[in-house]
Order: C-alpha cells, then sequence, then structure tokens
C-alpha cells in the first residue's frame, strides 16, 4: 500500500452531532492523502447519519461510527481515535463536522510531528485581530479567558486557544491515552492537553485563522465557561497530584497551596476589617493592612507556584 503523505499513515476523526446541513462539504473536502476518514455520528437527531452511510458507500476510506446515545464530542474523538488504530494510522487528525475546519492547514498539523518536534498539535486562531477574524468579542473574551485559565491546570504555558479543536497526534499518544480520565464534551480539548502534561507528551501551536460561514455553534458561553472552569480547576488538582506528587514531589505544590491559603486569609481578614469597622473604626487600618500584607504573599507565593511550572514543563516542550 502506497501511503500518500510522507510514507505515514493519515487518519482524520470527524465527529458530528446535527451537522446534516454541513457533514456532506465536511468529507467531500478532505484531500485524497488521507488513508483513513472515520466519521462518528453522536447520535444525531437528523439525517447526520444517513448521509455519512451515503457517502461511506461512495469512498471506501470512509468508516461510520454510529453512537446510540448522546456521548459528547470527547466521547466521538475517542471512538474515532479508537477506529484509527485498528486501521494502523501513523497520525490522527480531529476535523469537526461542520467545515469550519479548512483542510489545507492539515499539513501544518501533520509536519511537526512526523517530523518529531511534537507529539500532539493544535490551532490556534488567537495570534491575531487577523487570525480572529470572523469571531465574535464575546467569543474572543470567552476563548482568551478559557485559555489563561487552561495554561494553569494544564502546565502548557505556551499553548493559546486550547478551545480549537483541530488537532493531530501520534500513535503513540492514542496508544496510551486512557479515555477515562479524559472529558467526554465540550471540555475535551482543555481536559486532553491536562493529560498530556501529566505523561510527558510534547504539544505545540500551530497558526490557523479562524473560519466561520453557515454553521452555529452549539456552545453557550455564557454556561460553558463556568462548566469548563469547574473542570479545569479539578484538572489542575489532578495534575497537581499526579504530576508533582506521585510521580515526582516538586515544592511547587507547596508554594500553590501556601498561595490559596493566604489569598483565603486575605480576603476572609480583608472582608471582616469592613464588618468590624461598623463598630470599630479605629481599628480599620491596622486588621486592613494586615489583611493586604497577608493577600499580597499569597499572590507572590502563587507567582512563585507557575514560575517553577513554567520552569518544569520547559524541558518536555524542549524550551
Amino acid at each position: 500500500m502506497i501511503h500518500l503523505y510522507r510514507n505515514n499513515i493519515i487518519a482524520v476523526v470527524v465527529p458530528a452531532y446535527n451537522e446534516q446541513e454541513l457533514i456532506g462539504e465536511t468529507l467531500q473536502s478532505l484531500p485524497p492523502y488521507i488513508d483513513l476518514i472515520v466519521a462518528v455520528n453522536d447520535a444525531s437527531q437528523d439525517r447526520t447519519g444517513e448521509l455519512i452511510e451515503e457517502f461511506s458507500a461512495k469512498d471506501s476510506r470512509i468508516a461510520a461510527i454510529h453512537h446510540e446515545k448522546n456521548r459528547g464530542v470527547g466521547a466521538a474523538i475517542c471512538s474515532g481515535y479508537a477506529r484509527a488504530l485498528e486501521g494502523s494510522a501513523d497520525v490522527v487528525a480531529v476535523m469537526a463536522g461542520d467545515n469550519q475546519m479548512e483542510p489545507k492547514y492539515l499539513p501544518s498539523l501533520l509536519d511537526p510531528i512526523i517530523d518529531d518536534r511534537a507529539d500532539y498539535t493544535k490551532g490556534n486562531r488567537l495570534y491575531n485581530a487577523e487570525y480572529r477574524q470572523g469571531m465574535s468579542a464575546w467569543r474572543t473574551f470567552g476563548n482568551i479567558l478559557l485559555t489563561y485559565l487552561t495554561k494553569i491546570a494544564s502546565g502548557n504555558w505556551h499553548i493559546m486557544d486550547p478551545q480549537n479543536g483541530y488537532t493531530a497526534a501520534s500513535k503513540e499518544v492514542i496508544e496510551h491515552l486512557d479515555v477515562s480520565q479524559i472529558y467526554p464534551r465540550y471540555g475535551y480539548c482543555n481536559s486532553m492537553l491536562v493529560w498530556l502534561n501529566i505523561h510527558g507528551y510534547r504539544a505545540l501551536d500551530v497558526l490557523i485563522p479562524a473560519k466561520y460561514a453557515n454553521e452555529k455553534s452549539k456552545i453557550r458561553y455564557s454556561a460553558y465557561i463556568p462548566s469548563v472552569s469547574l473542570l479545569l480547576l479539578n484538572n489542575f488538582l489532578w495534575r497537581m497530584r499526579e504530576k508533582y506528587v506521585l510521580l515526582e514531589f516538586h515544592p511547587l505544590v507547596l508554594f500553590y497551596a501556601s498561595g490559596v491559603l493566604f489569598l483565603v486569609i486575605g480576603m476572609v481578614g480583608g472582608l471582616y476589617s469592613l464588618y468590624s469597622s461598623l463598630f470599630d473604626v479605629d481599628m480599620l487600618f491596622v486588621r486592613g493592612a494586615l489583611s493586604l500584607v497577608i493577600f499580597t504573599i499569597g499572590i507572590l507565593f502563587f507567582l512563585f507556584a507557575m514560575f517553577f511550572d513554567m520552569q518544569s514543563n520547559q524541558r518536555i516542550n524542549g524550551r
């Protein structure tokens, strides 16, 4: 068998939920050098599953997977990964079924993995205003906020735009991936970055501009940001335990813990100072100043912890 892209078997996973308007365009747009296309219908309520079957009959590269119950985009991708391994794929990319991801940028995701410069690559739409063109102000704010929360949670401080689902992963990453540790729904991308960091895999950003046309985002950021923020907090604690306590102890855990403790004491002390000032005005300055000092110490501890975390992760990513 002749593998058409740099002598590697390339697979693309296409997760889809209620994408009857765009799934056809997506599958038809995939370039001929792709050896296997795994289209995963996540229990769609429209004709998405039927259309996948129709295109599968026309293109032997397309393998259809149908979930009986909606399990989320993360679970759909993991199902696609498993099928791609059965096809002996060397590199597996992910392209959403809403035709939002331009196939012409696929080599930019594949090449760093084939050249052994990364184990996992992902798109970055936040590089500049030109790359964000078409992204609403609210969506941009949400992505930037989640970017910085994900940096702290995952330890991948060099990564931007963690919500970007245009990705590629090496065979080794997928073989070692424990799907039980990956969030099955829209927080999948964030959870994956945490897992990669814990296990020492190199993640790399690839600059790819945003593309918005006829698709409608199913993400509601007003609910999505709080839920993913809670997920990231749990992932952060998971990473601290797994990487810096169980695998190899690092004092940055103590810095993080001390930082949180002093921040909480400082905030509680400040609120108590304001409350008590109603009854004892003379003590307001002393109590308020002490609370501010404690709060500042907490910030310093937290900043030192982040600095040590950055230093530790530079070794993984070759920086």
